[in-house]
């Protein structure tokens, strides 16, 4: 299986509290700590936004957030720049050229304007970095081929209109296999959502590939797994039995009127229960499991807060599942939780808290002073935190 793409750096300019901010060294799991208000999920918004602008278009995108009056940042000016510098295969493995692709929208007429979008990458260990796609208010040109070179030729393409995105028009034709390359890398990601109320539906039958972003599809998912991936659902079930002890299986039963049924089965007892009637973090934790093992799983997974409605006790757990899948996709996770963090390493974590002018700040939490000879005395991040260890998005400003 190819490796999939992973994201190293992050900059946002303009968008909401994010009026500068930078996350750089990204890993494959990486998780935002800090209260709330901190500015985690504005940055999982970034994730969301993006990826809503490749499916739905920008200007869906930006009414569902209250346009450009809600999504600039307070007293500032000029465009919201959303910036992701990428590999196709990450570094170590056959290493690759990094990309990065770089977005800008202003207002023009109350309506999203694209005044900026390129993608750059450099050719050779001693090349100069170049863009091969160059579009601004929708005229620019692209270099086409497999391995765009600075010399070769320009080929110039007007867009639709000023809100079209080049890479999402240029990326469905095959001349473009770099640009094909990012729109699939982006099209792919997955930010959840999940509701255990959601997840306790009774939808259609009928089976899915995918979980939604809310799991209200979870008995659809866990019905295609059963008919077409058996053995990757018994997974689902071993490691579930292994984090929740009593629970035998999960099922997903057709019924006459058409709809599905999900029951989970304790080991004690010989009837199921129905899934509205179990526990809401057995839902949520079968839920995130659905999304981790995917049989062909998202290039990115976004889960925001996981420990809503999660034993405490639970999180680790689950974190370890996330480092788990960060092999399959890279992971972006948001907390407030110190025992989600409880076992990661200082790479893996970085937290964000607001400045004096009440923007949001990152900082690794690898570059803080002390922390890894802390953790190398036998300490844990979560523990460090709590006890104000950080100096930076104290967890008494909002710690739930």
């Amino acid at each position: 299986m190819t490796a999939p793409p992973r994201i190293e750096l992050l900059t946002v300019k303009n968008f909401r509290a994010l009026k500068d901010v930078t996350l750089d060294h990204l890993t494959p799991l990486s998780v935002l700590l800090g209260p709330n208000g901190s500015g985690k999920s504005t940055v999982f918004d970034v994730f969301a936004f993006l990826s809503e602008c490749f499916a739905d278009g920008v200007r869906k995108a930006w009414d569902r957030r209250g346009r450009f009056r809600e999504l600039q940042s307070r007293d500032s000016k000029g465009p919201i720049e959303i910036e992701i510098k990428y590999r196709e295969v990450p570094a170590g493995q056959n290493i690759t050229p990094l990309i990065a692709y770089h977005l800008e929208i202003v207002e023009k007429g109350g309506r999203p304007v694209i005044s900026r979008e390129f993608l750059k990458w450099t050719r050779g260990k001693q090349g100069k970095a170049y863009r091969f796609l160059d579009y601004s208010y929708g005229n620019g040109s692209v270099i086409t081929g497999e391995q765009p070179e600075a010399n070769d030729q320009r080929i110039p393409q007007k867009l639709a209109g000023e809100d079209v995105l080049a890479v999402s028009t240029l990326g469905n034709l095959a001349e473009n296999p770099r640009v094909i390359a990012l729109k699939t890398f982006i099209s792919s990601w997955h930010l959840s959502y999940l509701s255990a109320g959601e997840a306790r539906v009774s939808p259609e039958s009928g089976p899915a590939e995918r979980l939604s972003q809310t799991g209200n599809n979870l008995a659809n998912v866990i019905q295609y797994l059963a008919e077409q991936h058996p053995e990757r659902l018994e997974q689902i079930f071993e490691v579930l039995r292994r984090r929740v002890p009593g629970i035998e299986r999960v099922r997903a039963q057709p019924m006459d009127d058409g709809r599905l049924l999900l029951q989970i089965k304790d080991a004690p007892f010989t009837k199921p229960i129905l899934a509205r009637f179990a526990s809401d973090g057995t839902l949520k934790l079968l839920a995130y499991l659905t999304l981790l093992y995917d049989p062909d799983p998202p290039r990115l997974i976004g889960i925001e807060e996981p420990e809503n409605f999660l034993h405490p006790l639970l999180l680790p757990d689950l974190a370890e599942e996330c480092s788990l899948a960060s092999d399959r996709g890279q992971i972006i996770a948001t907390t407030h939780s110190p025992f989600f963090i409880k076992r990661l390493s200082p790479a893996e974590v970085r937290v964000l808290h607001r400045d004096a002018d009440g923007y949001t700040k990152a900082t690794r939490v690898a570059k803080l002073p002390g922390i890894t000879g802390l953790i190398e005395e036998g300490a844990d991040l979560g523990q460090l935190w709590l006890e104000g260890h950080f100096g930076v998005g104290d967890p008494s400003g909002g710690l739930v």
